[in-house]
């Protein structure tokens, strides 16, 4: 089903704002005889611009820099004017429609890891994987973080890309093509009866996809389910709506407040109850409908949140077709949560706190909703929990026979919280049991990218539970429940 484009969406995309005020159109008579009329004003400008420029700037530019003007005067950040153009840009976005090859990258410690090769794109038929390091892009050394926009280009275009796999280096021909990332993935740990389901976008399609995930999961035996809202920038307001639909029989979605300042009670009607633990992963990326969803399940008291502080923006905007082939984008509405709650420019607070590291904050989540035993293996471009594949990583600092892991990590994997403290160089774990101490003097913490690690043969010994092992760049995490 195609859903109208006529309707609220959220996004904190930094888009700049257009209205004229109904007051503008307000004279009264007497007004009317001794003043010009505003778009008279207007249309004068226009046809002196029109008729005298000599820098042959067209009408239609005229047009739109003075929308794009009025928008700007609105300052505000969420609206904003489109061409067709800029348009069908917005709604690829939403939907998560790119041009490329097809991969996901991330650069880490000097090297540019392949850490997703989606299906069907021209990564995946041109021979690229998982874990590939890209070492060269057509004849450009890779070097930085920026040097992954020489990945980017046209449709139908070629980009040369040379990896290294193992002891080989490869080169692969890769014609750039248009593809969709998927908006719902989901995943199931067995042995914990734990669903995962990870929420990219609320495009048009998502709730669709959420319902389709939901029953796979379902039918797997699925006891307790982990929503990862992270990264979410939003999307479509009813998509978010009808995937709370899941969550909540009979109760209120979110209150909305019009220019008058009226509240509105958004209800849920005739959903139905999951009937089981939910967890909420969150970031900072974490935006607008994806904070409605999170501020829903929250306040109506089932779900707990996971993570950091949300982005926070909580207006709403509609966008209106123009007759001239363009569209504006209007905050219409503030929102604010079941709880009354304005956040926006704050963000909604997490229930348990686990700041910066993805693997950390999933690891926080899968103790929380009841998982007991963990198994976690990975390197620069992948990360496995209990034998299933999650987005994320697992980076290892190595000099000679000494090995370093994430301190946060390594604190999740034993309900701890670690804090740095830079003036003795001394790294806490503090969790039930009591406080444990790594000294950088020592040996015990290195400190890389502005993450502190810990020696793991140091974290063993005072914490036995923990079994470890690092081999062919891989590093395995063991930690059996008491």
């Amino acid at each position: 089903m195609i859903k109208s484009w006529y309707k609220a969406v959220l996004i904190p995309l930094l888009f700049l704002t257009l209205c004229l005020p109904q007051a503008a159109y307000a004279e009264s008579p007497a007004n009317e005889a001794t003043e010009p009329d505003d778009l008279e004003i207007l249309r004068e400008v226009l046809q002196y611009l029109n008729d005298n420029n000599i820098e042959g700037v067209r009408r239609e530019e005229f047009i739109e820099n003075a929308i794009r003007g009025m928008v700007h005067t609105l300052e505000d950040p969420y609206s904003d004017y489109f061409t067709q153009e800029e348009l069908q840009e917005f709604e690829d976005q939403l939907n998560q429609e790119y041009v490329g090859i097809g991969a996901l990258i991330r650069f880490t410690q000097g090297k540019l890891y392949v850490t997703e090769v989606l299906e069907g794109s021209p990564a995946k038929s041109a021979g690229l994987r998982k874990g590939d390091i890209i070492a060269k892009v057509d004849d450009h050394q890779v070097t930085s973080a920026e040097d992954i926009h020489l990945i980017h280009g046209e449709e139908n275009t070629k980009v040369n890309v040379t990896i290294k796999r193992g002891g080989s280096q490869l080169s692969f021909m890769i014609t750039r093509a248009h593809f969709a990332l998927p908006s719902v993935s989901s995943r199931m740990i067995s042995s914990g009866d734990i669903g995962y389901i990870a929420i990219s976008t609320f495009s048009d399609q998502a709730d669709e996809e959420f319902a389709a995930h939901l029953n796979k999961l379902r039918k797997l035996g699925m006891k307790s389910l982990v929503l990862d809202l992270r990264d979410n920038l939003g999307g479509y307001v009813e998509s978010a709506q009808n995937i709370t639909k899941h969550f909540i029989k009979d109760g209120v979605l979110m209150y909305t407040e019009s220019q008058n300042g009226k509240l509105e009670a958004i209800k849920i009607t005739k959903g139905s109850s999951l009937g089981m633990p939910v967890v909420i992963l969150t970031n900072e990326w974490t935006a607008s409908a994806s904070e409605i969803l999170t501020a829903a399940l929250r306040d109506n008291g089932i779900a707990t949140v996971v993570g950091t502080q949300t982005y926070g923006k909580a207006r709403i905007q509609n966008i209106y077709s123009l007759s001239n082939g363009g569209s504006l984008k209007l905050t219409i509405l503030k929102y604010l949560t079941p709880n009354r709650e304005d956040f926006n420019y704050i963000g909604l607070e997490p229930d348990i706190e686990v700041n910066l590291n993805p693997t950390a904050q999933l690891i926080v989540a899968m103790h929380e909703i009841g998982l007991k035993n963990f198994e976690v293996s990975g390197n620069p471009s992948e990360l496995n929990i209990n034998n299933v594949s999650f987005t994320g990583y697992l980076d290892v600092v190595q000099e000679g026979n000494k090995v370093y892991a994430q301190s946060r990590v390594l604190a999740a994997l034993v309900q701890g919280n670690a804090s740095w403290a830079t003036n003795t160089g001394v790294l806490t774990i503090t969790d039930n049991s009591g406080k444990q101490q790594f000294k950088r003097s020592a040996g015990s913490v290195k400190i890389l990218n502005d993450e502190t690690y810990i020696e793991l043969q140091d974290f063993q010994k005072k914490y036995p539970a923990i079994e470890w092992s690092y081999q062919q760049d891989t590093l395995k995490l063991k930690v059996q429940a008491n």
